[in-house]
């Protein structure tokens, strides 16, 4: 059981925890009441705020829509204003560009193309837009005079800059052709750089923009001056060289002369020279035209669009090539009528000429590669007509060696070499230089069908047989011109010292060679018909050799007293021999061999004979008393008719 006072202490706490308890239930109860009532009026605020929110979306969604019109508007005035300000931009372009137009693109090209560029816009936009504006008109007008500024640009250029190349910087490009040292090409700067870029710009604007193509012809018209101007100069160099020096000058090739021959028959003083001077001023000229033209392809090639270059370099070319083309076919000409007039001298001229032209056509062809049919032909043409004209100087000249005139105021009279043998060794010396050159022309003019195609080989004993058929012809006429001596000894002496000339000449140079291709016997030939000769010649001593030969002499016993015929036989055969001797000794005298070795073998052999058969006959008869007066008769000693025959063939003496 509990006890009384802690069940009033209990009591007391539940009554506590009860009147807590309604309390807190009657603070929920005001707080819900509040609470609702706060909802209540939540409520009532949302529902003022949503019908408020509705009111404004209703104001502000007409606002928006129109505000968006408005930007849009806006914008499209933004767009309006560009327009008309870039459409603007047009009508002030021929006021913005005049001055720049007017003044010209010189010193400022670049700024130049950029008013040109803002005109051709304004063009084309009227053109589209408002083709009956009159503002079309003017910026057209400002087009056109630009570009025909532009144009006079190119030309002023071109003509201010283009300058003719100089003889020594052509001589020092060409001579790397031959000379290991020298393989660099030379540079050539026919525009300076900033020139050239200049140029460049306003061919490829013209091109593009200005639908021209008059400056290619003011282009090649120009360049084609300077090419036949440079060409033209060098060649006038070697005229002014030779005058002054006789040696054209060029710091890379101070005397070459390689294509010339290195001698010829001086027929005319001074002539010859000259014409070595023109034959190397030509073969020159045509060197430096294929280098020359080389470059110029190269400079063309940036100017001139690719589609065009073949044509502007084809007539840029011209005027010098028809210059060289004309000036081989004078030469021609003039080897024509120096056949005529027997002057073989300067029908050798072609030879060089031809040999160099051959030498060189495979660059000319590669030059003239893309030009026109009758451009290429131009060369090959003229190289047809120097065979053609160099044939028919071998043939004339061997025709000429076989019909030269035998005329006696002509004919040396001391029996020595006839100017014909000399020239006609000469000339054949001087093919020497041109083997292939000479052989090809032969070989030119063969009907065969192997002459299409013919080798060197094939060539080559053309070339021999051409060379024997000369000296065939020389031999015959030498013979038919000795017939003109009345003395047979000065007959054989002359044909002696000619064919002695001849072999001499073929063993001293690569003539022997050249004339064994054909004929194997030839120098033996030369020498059996030299030897004959001087048999001949010693016939002419037999004259005085017979009045002392043992077999007319009379038979002298000894102590046996002569007998008046046999003393005057004796008296006779020594008056024959001395006058015979001293006859033979003064008409041989002024005769001459030229040949010292030739000389001196024939005077020894006559001198051999002679002072054996004369010993004899002084010997037998010397001591024999024929006469009261023997030194009338017995004039020379041995020794003395020795020393005569060693005076023969000597003018001098």
């Amino acid at each position: 059981m509990i006890p009384p006072q802690e069940a009033s202490a209990r009591r007391r706490e539940i009554e506590d925890k009860l009147k807590q308890e309604e309390e807190t239930l009657s603070f929920i109860r005001d707080s819900l009441e509040k609470s609702d009532q706060l909802t209540k009026n939540m409520v009532s605020i949302l529902s003022s705020f949503e019908s408020r929110l509705m009111k404004l979306e209703n104001s502000i969604i007409p606002v928006h829509k129109q505000t968006e019109n408005l930007q849009r508007l806006q914008e499209n005035v933004e767009k309006t204003l560009s327009c008309l300000d870039h459409v603007i931009s047009y009508y002030h372009v021929a006021s913005d560009t005049e001055k720049i137009i007017r003044e010209g693109p010189t010193g400022r090209l670049e700024e130049y193309l950029g008013s040109m560029a803002k005109i051709q816009k304004a063009v084309e936009y009227f053109q589209d837009n408002s083709p009956d504006s009159p503002e079309l008109n003017k910026v057209k007008l400002l087009f056109e005079r630009g570009k025909e500024s532009l144009e006079s640009e190119f030309r002023s250029l071109m003509t201010r800059h283009s300058k003719v190349v100089s003889p020594v910087l052509i001589l020092d490009l060409i001579s790397g052709e031959d000379d290991p040292e020298l393989q660099e090409e030379v540079p050539l700067e026919h525009l300076p750089e900033s020139v050239l870029h200049d140029v460049v710009r306003i061919s490829r604007w013209l091109v593009e923009y200005g639908r021209n193509q008059d400056f290619m012809n003011v282009y090649y018209q120009i360049r084609s001056s300077q090419l036949d101007r440079s060409i033209k100069g060098l060649k006038e160099h070697f005229r002014k060289s030779s005058s002054s020096s006789g040696v054209p000058y060029s710091p890379a090739i101070p005397n070459k002369r390689k294509d010339t021959p290195t001698k010829k028959p001086v027929k005319r003083p001074g002539r010859d020279d000259m014409l070595d001077v023109e034959t190397d001023a030509y073969i020159h000229c045509v060197s430096a035209f294929v280098k020359l033209a080389q470059s110029e392809y190269q400079l063309l090639m940036d100017v001139i669009p690719e589609h065009h270059q073949k044509k502007t370099f084809d007539s840029l070319i011209q005027d010098a090539l028809d210059g060289l083309m004309l000036e081989g076919e004078n030469i021609v000409v003039a080897a024509r009528k120096a056949i005529i007039r027997h002057d073989f001298s300067a029908v050798l001229t072609v030879f060089p000429i031809l040999r160099h032209l051959k030498q060189t056509k495979p660059e000319f062809d590669q030059v003239l590669q893309g030009t026109a049919a009758s451009t290429k032909n131009k060369l090959p043409s003229l190289i047809t007509s120097m065979e053609t004209v160099g044939a028919k100087a071998l043939e004339d000249f061997a025709d000429n060696i076989k019909n030269d005139p035998d005329k006696e105021y002509n004919m040396p009279k001391d029996g020595t070499v006839h100017e014909l043998t000399s020239n006609a060794i000469l000339f054949l010396q001087q093919l020497l230089d041109f083997q292939e050159t000479a052989g090809a022309m032969l070989a030119s003019q063969e009907t065969s069908s192997s002459a299409t195609s013919y080798s060197s080989e094939f060539s080559k004993r053309l070339l021999s047989t051409y060379i024997c058929k000369v000296l065939g012809n020389l031999q015959l006429n030498l013979l038919s011109k000795s017939k003109v001596y009345e003395d047979p000894a000065l007959s054989a002496v002359f044909l002696h010292n000619n064919y002695n000339y001849t072999l001499k000449a073929l063993e001293k140079s690569e003539l022997i060679q050249l004339v064994a291709v054909t004929q194997k016997t030839a120098e033996r030939s030369y020498r059996e018909h030299i030897e004959q000769q001087i048999q001949t010649y010693q016939r002419s001593w037999l004259k005085v050799t017979d009045y002392i030969a043992e077999k007319n002499l009379p038979v002298v016993q000894p102590g046996v007293k002569l007998r008046d015929k046999e003393r005057q036989m004796i008296k006779e055969r020594f008056k024959g021999f001395n006058d015979g001797l001293e006859e033979l000794c003064k008409i041989q005298k002024a005769w001459a061999i030229p040949d010292t070795e030739q000389r001196d073998k024939i005077r020894q052999a006559q001198k051999s004979i002679v002072k054996e058969t004369y010993g004899a006959f002084l010997n037998r008869y010397g001591s024999v008393p024929f006469t009261k007066n023997p030194e009338k008769y017995i004039k020379y000693r041995v020794e003395q008719v020795g020393d005569m025959i060693d005076r023969l063939f000597d003018t001098s003496a």
